[in-house]
């Protein structure tokens, strides 16, 4: 599968470990090139939720990416106002980049839930690869899935990665509670955190 971009997108508030395993045995299992990192400014399935500033969750990124030239950051949800669908992310990374072939990366959670996506159809033409990371319990039926969204199964790339039971809502509350995120975040991060004073 050489000549794949990766395209791995969240509001990473903050990135953590979880992320980095994710992203990087995607990278490989798949054979990726790069894996572009999409900070989403605004997500249209949570519209209410508090954000740190986009400006601080790409420092943030760009710290915990720090050492990887596989790795980049995407500003494609950042520089255009929302809804930020993934469907329109790819299309936009497409027009931008029109000699490259993405692989869209997604937990098995993810997967299931495609259809109630915003025009999971069209998600779908848009990746030449959707890119899978088992997660236990999930278990998306493939045979269902194509029936609603025709060549689907096709694109499907399963792949395992460490279970790393890290999520960032979990690393807001520990800051908040005066607990520890150390090993949890990358070091760099665990610095813009403390020096801003997010999720206090």
């Amino acid at each position: 599968m050489a000549g794949l971009t990766g395209v791995f997108g969240g509001t990473f508030d903050p990135p953590h470990l979880g992320h980095l395993i994710l992203a990087e045995s995607g990278r490989q299992a798949l054979g990726l090139d790069r894996v572009l990192w999409v900070v989403t400014a605004q997500p249209p399935h949570k519209p209410n939720e508090d954000r740190t500033p986009v400006d601080l969750r790409l420092e943030m990124v760009a710290a915990a990416i720090q050492g990887n030239d596989a790795f980049q950051i995407s500003r494609v949800d950042v520089d255009r106002p929302p809804p930020h669908f993934a469907v329109d992310t790819l299309q936009l990374l497409a027009a931008a980049h029109p000699e490259a072939r993405f692989a869209y990366l997604v937990g098995e959670d993810s997967l299931r839930d495609f259809p109630v996506w915003h025009k999971p159809q069209q998600l779908v033409l848009a990746c030449h690869v959707i890119g899978v990371m088992e997660r236990s319990g999930a278990e998306p039926d493939l045979a269902d899935l194509e029936a609603i969204l025709p060549g689907l199964s096709a694109r499907v790339r399963f792949f395992r990665a460490p279970i790393i039971d890290i999520a960032s809502r979990d690393l807001r509350r520990r800051v908040q509670a005066g607990e520890s995120i150390r090993y949890l975040v990358p070091e760099g991060v665990e610095q813009i955190v403390r020096r801003h004073s997010l999720y206090r």
